[in-house]
């Protein structure tokens, strides 16, 4: 949109310097045809040349001719410059009217049947602007959308991730209602054909329906291409939609000031003092020292490593200065969920933002931010997808040393992956905390818990923030599945330690790693033959 209105704005500007060349052109014209002054005297006939009449004749004839080829030479320049000038204005037009500015359609409330009016034109427009009737040049194979392909019951989808499925039934309202409204349309479509009159023609319903395909271009619209049976085994019923996008709305402008909005970090915790003390250091530099709107409250269980880890606290406290803090303490079996509903339920201030938080989590400054304008009281709560680390050993085994923490911090397919599947890091109001009923407590050790709360939220009219965030990041460390779990524990417990191991590309290189050094070793003894 931009560089639309930078070119609309350039085209009249170019049409001015345009009609300033015409009238400079001209100019020139007029003054190179002008007859010379009569103290410019004509070049004398030389003595013994034809008669000073036939002298002067042709030496005017002479002039003539230049004047002649100088005038034609001229023509022929105004003749480009208007043609071009005329192009230039049939293109400014075109553009003109194919894309009416989006602010026209916004703004102009006094005239409705011109907002109305505009309005169609530019939904019309995008037809032409997406790829529908024609292809566009692409710089690469990965600037290509491609389509997605459904049937009546499935989706067929490229991008997965890790909870999509190559095929799924479209578990999400806003997707299943898009595809069974664009069904009925072209059912409705084929029923009621343009142009055909009184004609008699079969009675389509969706059972006809074959297949479809589908692509989004996201500033432009869907394009639909469905196939229905035809009249026999060999003929089809061919339709495409397009369902354009409008023009941008402006739907807020506020200031928000967050600089008394206190973040209550609650870490449940049990033995594991070597990650407390990586977590603290990390809670320091960007909770204490960046941030500074800050409260931690740890909820220990069992009494094996408490001390230790009440002296990393009690250490953070005297050389950071930090009084914000609250250490509560369990004599019970470890339950996550548990741990986060009394740390919760502890605090006794003001309404407050919750930062529910495991030991093995790095965090930003930057993602505290996020936390907070994320959420809102009674209206927003945030669930951010974290980006979860591989094994270092496995991605950093072939370099001399594993880099430090930080320079591992990278997100990149080949160091970790986007952990859409959990639910456990969350952002959200005490008081929506509370009043959503808080966690079962019923759900024992590992798991599960996370995932009973996020539904609760859902069930609610509440506004669930989901999206993935640079700034949090689940560090790698060796899982254990206990025999304790239930089965649907385990089963999750070993799904997420497969994950976390390493990419597909990195597993694979581990299974065929005999294969690749008996490759090498032959290789070897081959050159060293020659």
């Amino acid at each position: 949109t931009m560089l639309r209105r930078g070119f609309i704005l350039f085209l009249p500007r170019l049409a001015g310097l345009l009609v300033v060349a015409c009238c400079s052109v001209s100019i020139v014209y007029m003054l190179a045809c002008t007859p010379k002054g009569d103290n410019q005297q004509l070049a004398l006939p030389r003595v013994h040349s034809l008669t000073a009449k036939e002298g002067y004749e042709a030496i005017l004839q002479e002039r003539e001719e230049k004047h002649r080829n100088y005038i034609i030479s001229l023509k022929k320049q105004i003749s480009q410059l208007k043609a071009e000038l005329q192009g230039r204005s049939k293109q400014l037009k075109n553009v003109q009217d194919q894309y009416p500015d989006p602010l026209d359609i916004q703004l102009d409330h006094s005239n409705p049947e011109k907002a109305q009016a505009n309005l169609l034109a530019f939904l019309h427009s995008q037809i032409d602007r997406a790829e529908v009737h024609s292809g566009i040049k692409l710089s690469t194979e990965y600037a290509a959308v491609p389509f997605e392909s459904f049937t009546l019951q499935k989706v067929y989808q490229l991008e997965t991730g890790l909870t999509r499925h190559p095929e799924e039934k479209p578990v999400r309202k806003d997707k299943r209602d898009e595809l069974v409204e664009v069904i009925e349309l072209a059912v409705g479509s084929l029923n009621n054909p343009e142009g055909d009159g009184n004609a008699k023609h079969r009675l389509y319903t969706a059972s006809d329906f074959i297949e479809g395909i589908y692509r989004t271009e996201k500033d432009k619209g869907t394009l639909y291409e469905l196939t229905f049976k035809g009249d026999s085994k060999h003929q089809f019923k061919k339709i495409v939609l397009f369902r354009p996008f409008g023009p941008v709305m402006k739907v807020k402008n506020e200031n928000v000031n967050m600089a008394d909005t206190l973040i209550n970090v609650i870490v449940p915790l049990a033995k594991r003092a070597s990650k407390f003390r990586q977590f603290m250091q990390n809670f320091r530099e960007m909770g204490i020292q960046q941030d500074g709107r800050i409260h931690l409250t740890v909820v220990y269980f069992g009494k094996e490593q408490m001390n230790e880890v009440k002296s990393i606290l009690e250490n953070t406290s005297k050389s950071a200065n930090f009084k914000n803090f609250t250490f509560i303490q369990l004599n019970e079996e470890f339950s996550r969920g548990k741990g986060l509903d009394v740390g919760a339920r502890f605090w006794k201030g003001n309404n407050v933002v919750l930062f529910f938080c495991d030991v093995d989590i790095y965090f930003t400054a930057e993602f505290l931010n996020s936390c907070r304008l994320n959420t809102q009281p009674g209206k927003k709560v945030f669930y951010p997808v974290l980006f979860s680390q591989y094994n270092p050993s496995i991605i950093y085994g072939h370099h001399d040393s594993i880099p430090s923490l930080e320079q591992q911090l990278i997100i990149k397919k080949e160091t970790g992956f986007w952990r859409d599947f959990g639910f456990g890091m969350t952002c959200q109001y005490r008081s929506d905390f509370i009043n959503i009923g808080g966690f079962d407590l019923d759900i024992k050790g590992w798991g599960g818990e996370d995932v009973h709360l996020y539904r609760k939220y859902l069930h609610s009219n509440l506004i669930v923030i989901r999206t993935p965030v640079r700034g949090l990041f689940h560090l790698w460390h060796e899982k254990q599945c206990v025999d304790e779990l239930t089965p649907e524990q385990y089963k999750m417990c070993m799904q997420s330690k497969a994950m976390n191991e390493a990419s597909h590309s990195q597993l694979g290189m581990l299974v065929f790693k005999q294969e690749i050094e008996t490759h090498l070793h032959r290789q070897k003894l081959s050159s060293k033959k020659t």
